[in-house]
């Protein structure tokens, strides 16, 4: 796995290694977990260092048709959760700030105009989210009154934010963001994330990006954030009825 921290390592073990091991073998392990949410009862966690995880309940064991001791891959679980119609909800990158990345940003000094808001500022966001199309929006899923939001300003506009919620029962904060279409390309997404990620990690969480696969921008963000990739996390589709 990546050089993370052993919060991350631990909180992303924990659902994939606690239950009955239904197979295992150096790239691929399957466990049944009876203590998974209804919304996470089939999970896939394919890490960086290309091992896939497969943690799901008794229920969609029935399901999908598994057995202990059968013999098992990546490839033939899909098509089963494909012939029993399964479907997922399709995989989110997971970046995190190794050690090493940590210890710069808790000592660096965040350049350009970024502070963090509040509710003092709800004027000045909603005049950001005017600007913003519904599908930034969506996508962002930026919110003032979020855990933490920070904005990056120029001439006094804001025209970047970024906003974050802690997972429950985790030390991690999941972080969305957003700039305006007509000032990218100028840093001020880095920056925002850069000074929210600092303020998380002193607070005692640790900062978690996500992102679709095929986000290119928001991929290329990730690692101009100076973050890692950890892995590629999926989940049942809400779609699926099972």
């Amino acid at each position: 796995m990546a050089v993370v921290s052993e919060t991350i390592i631990d909180f992303w073990r924990k659902p994939f290694l606690d239950g009955e091991v239904l197979y295992r073998n150096e790239v691929f392990t399957v466990v049944v977990n009876p203590n998974l949410d209804e919304d996470r009862r089939v999970m896939v966690l394919e890490t960086s260092d290309n091992k896939v995880m497969v943690t799901l309940t008794p229920t969609m064991v029935e399901k999908i048709g598994l057995e202990i001791g059968q013999e098992l891959s990546e490839g033939i679980f899909r098509q089963k959760l494909n012939e029993a119609g399964v479907m997922l909800h399709g995989a989110d990158f997971l970046f995190y700030f190794s050690e090493e990345d940590k210890n710069v940003l808790v000592q660096e000094e965040i350049e350009g105009e970024v502070r963090q808001l509040t509710a003092q500022d709800n004027t000045v966001f909603s005049q950001f989210e005017g600007a913003a199309s519904e599908q930034d929006l969506d996508d962002a899923y930026v919110e003032l009154d979020h855990w933490a939001v920070f904005g990056s300003f120029e001439q006094k506009r804001l025209v970047a934010a970024t906003s974050m919620y802690p997972w429950q029962d985790a030390q991690i904060a999941d972080l969305g963001v957003l700039t305006l279409q007509a000032f990218r390309g100028k840093g001020h997404a880095r920056r925002v994330v850069r000074a929210i990620s600092k303020y998380a990690l002193a607070k005692g969480y640790e900062p978690q990006y996500r992102c679709q696969l095929d986000n290119e921008a928001s991929t290329a963000l990730a690692k101009a954030t100076g973050l890692t990739l950890f892995g590629k996390w999926d989940v049942i589709s809400p779609d699926s009825v099972y």
